[in-house]
């Protein structure tokens, strides 16, 4: 397998930045029909964000496990099991996917500003 090119922090702040635009974006109270299939990939089950974090958050984890100094220090290891945690939590995250298709079968009103209760 080819060794892919460094990630720029540059090239994250553009996804980071490309978030913010959906977030921001879901604030309009757009129609949900318009949101779902945003959704849907944003969520994937297979390349969505959370399996994406999930595996990104892992092999952190891993790099800085392979590259500490021996013996870890207590810090390091509490820093790899958050690290391996959080992945854990995240890729579980996956399971969205399955909801954003269940939503789908569903009608929904026009948008609107959102009603106080």
């Amino acid at each position: 397998m080819p060794n892919p090119s460094p990630t720029s922090s540059d090239e994250i702040a553009q996804a980071t930045a490309t978030l913010t635009q959906l977030k921001d974006y879901l604030r309009t109270h757009p129609p949900v029909s318009d949101v779902l299939p945003l959704l849907a990939r944003l969520l994937h089950e297979d390349t969505g964000v959370p399996i994406l974090l999930g595996d990104v958050l892992r092999s952190a984890a891993r790099l800085v496990s392979h590259q500490a100094a021996i013996p870890e220090t207590d810090e390091i290891r509490l820093i790899i099991d958050g690290l391996r945690d959080a992945a854990q939590e995240a890729a579980n995250w996956h399971t969205l996917h399955w909801d954003m298709q269940r939503l789908s079968g569903h009608a929904f009103g026009p948008a609107g500003p959102p009603t106080t209760s």
